[in-house]
């Protein structure tokens, strides 16, 4: 049986009672009998108790709706149309995914009493949530955030790492895993290794060599342990919980009206390399993305667009051209 959620904890209870005399006795007393279940077995609290209750009868009344008038002869294309009804009236994906989760779990109480053979609920998959992204920095705020002039060597290091993470779209792991010998200062490249430990060459911006370089004379001071190029004060490799803290001090004390992440500003450097560039190809090797729908992820603009770029400019990527 699934696992009540948070959300069903955590929602208000219904304002009224379900009326019951308009609706088959076959679908509504195997709920009551499961909430009663939920009460004195399972002994869940009361808001989730009524949140399931909340969920289940409103599928009652969507199955009044399509004229089923027993579970039995639930089945997995009648579960889908319950969901895509329940979808038109304007629930969330998250919202759908409660109402299903219920409905499984008093469908597997109905299988555990016999009453069914299998549940139809559970080969039904839930719809997946919308992906949120996290709002980019605008170029006036990042040359705001970047406006750090202090010779203090550690504002000196977190500078460097600024400029290099906006510079060249650097993951957080990345930026933690460099090691000195992966620079080439004189050239302005440097090697990393991304997920699934792939590695690329990505060019660096003179400011980030020019911080970076400035870092290094300062490196020293703190006696590192080993190769890492970014170090906390006591000479080890620096954390990612460090760098999350420092950028997020950073943007703070510079008047920033953003929260300061690491990956804003990943996902700022895409956004402003693509809008400038419109070169999705491009931009999806700097990222170090296997897939371009996972770069169009990144921004904010129409996938159409960047895969009408990407057909344009690629000479092996003409589909359903001849």
């Amino acid at each position: 049986m699934d696992k009540p959620t948070r959300a069903m904890q955590q929602t208000k209870p219904a304002a009224e009672p379900f009326d019951t005399k308009n609706y088959s006795l076959l679908l509504t007393q195997p709920v009551e009998k499961f909430l009663q279940y939920l009460k004195a077995e399972r002994q869940l609290s009361q808001h989730t108790q009524i949140n399931y209750q909340r969920q289940l009868y409103a599928v009652i009344h969507l199955a009044h709706e399509i004229e089923l008038s027993c579970w039995q002869n639930l089945d997995a294309s009648a579960v889908r149309l319950l969901i895509g009804r329940s979808k038109r009236t304007g629930l969330s994906a998250s919202s759908l995914s409660l109402r299903l989760s219920a409905l499984r779990s008093f469908l597997d109480w109905m299988v555990h009493q016999k009453q069914m053979n299998v549940n139809p609920a559970r080969g039904v998959q839930s719809p997946k949530p919308g992906k949120h992204l996290p709002k980019n920095i605008d170029v006036d705020e990042i040359n705001q955030l970047m406006d750090i002039n202090f010779n203090d060597p550690l504002a000196v290091r977190d500078r460097a790492m600024l400029e290099l993470m906006y510079g060249s779209g650097l993951r957080l792991s990345e930026l933690v895993g460099l090691n000195c010998r992966e620079l080439n200062l004189k050239d302005g490249e440097m090697r990393v290794i991304g997920k699934g430990s792939k590695e690329r060459k990505l060019p660096m911006g003179s400011l980030a060599i020019k911080w970076i370089e400035h870092w290094l004379s300062m490196r020293d001071f703190f006696e590192p342990e080993d190769d890492a190029l970014f170090i906390s004060k006591y000479g080890k490799r620096i954390s990612t919980r460090n760098v999350e803290k420092r950028f997020a001090q950073w943007g703070v004390k510079q008047g920033l009206s953003t929260h300061v992440h690491p990956h804003k500003l990943r996902h700022s450097f895409a956004t402003h390399m693509l809008e400038s560039s419109g070169d999705l190809r491009a931009v999806q090797e700097l990222l170090g993305h296997a897939n371009l729908s996972t770069t169009q992820v990144y921004t904010h603009l129409d996938f159409q667009h960047l895969a009408n770029v990407y057909d344009s400019a690629h000479p092996r990527a003409k589909r359903g051209k001849s």
